[in-house]
């Protein structure tokens, strides 16, 4: 899991009237919350946000935080991200502090991997989940999970109980819940009716 650093101004204005101010001001308003602390307003500046879930972890990045005060060098990962539905841009970030020897729950991205053989003989690949729900130790946060679909015919499905998770790493949805499956050439034309 990658790790990086970003700085961040602990302040001490809270109210939709400051989080709009430090925003025409080019800032990102947040909070840093976690077990057995109180929240803590900050402000960040946005290249640096985007940096710290850039890459493959995005969100799940593990970010130790530079400022003056108690939070130097705790270690947060992303909980919320939200976004001006038109623009796209960041407009408030929720840091959790997390405690490298406690788990944590966060949702991993699904890299599929491979041709399965049942397309190559005319099938569909049906993909019904991208993410899972998994929990581990901070440090051990996988970037994805990687699913190996080449052997896989018409008329196959994986399942979260076929997945093989990487050690310490837990998943917690149903284990019978479908990842990814291949469609035969009958289901693919009842379906397009």
């Amino acid at each position: 899991m990658q790790q990086t650093q970003m700085t961040v101004e602990i302040r001490t204005s809270t109210g939709k009237g400051i989080s709009r101010k430090l925003r025409a001001a080019g800032r990102i308003p947040g909070v840093v919350y976690g077990r057995g602390m109180e929240p803590v307003a900050v402000s960040i500046e946005p290249k640096a946000l985007a940096a710290a879930v850039a890459g493959e972890g995005g969100m799940n990045n593990l970010i130790t935080l530079q400022c003056n005060g108690d939070l130097n060098q705790a270690v947060v990962i992303v909980a919320d991200l939200q976004r001006d539905p038109l623009k796209g841009t960041a407009e408030h970030v929720d840091l959790h502090r997390v405690n490298m020897s406690e788990k944590v729950r966060v949702n991993v991205p699904i890299l599929l991997k491979g041709t399965a053989a049942g397309v190559k003989e005319g099938g569909l690949l049906d993909v019904d989940t991208h993410t899972l729900h998994v929990e581990c130790l901070p440090g051990q946060i996988p970037e994805h999970i990687e699913v190996d679909v080449t052997n896989l015919k018409i008329g196959q499905t994986l399942h979260v109980q076929d997945l093989v998770l990487p050690a310490g790493v837990k998943c917690l949805g149903n284990a019978t819940n479908p990842i990814v499956g291949v469609l035969g050439k009958a289901k693919e034309e009842a379906a397009a009716e």
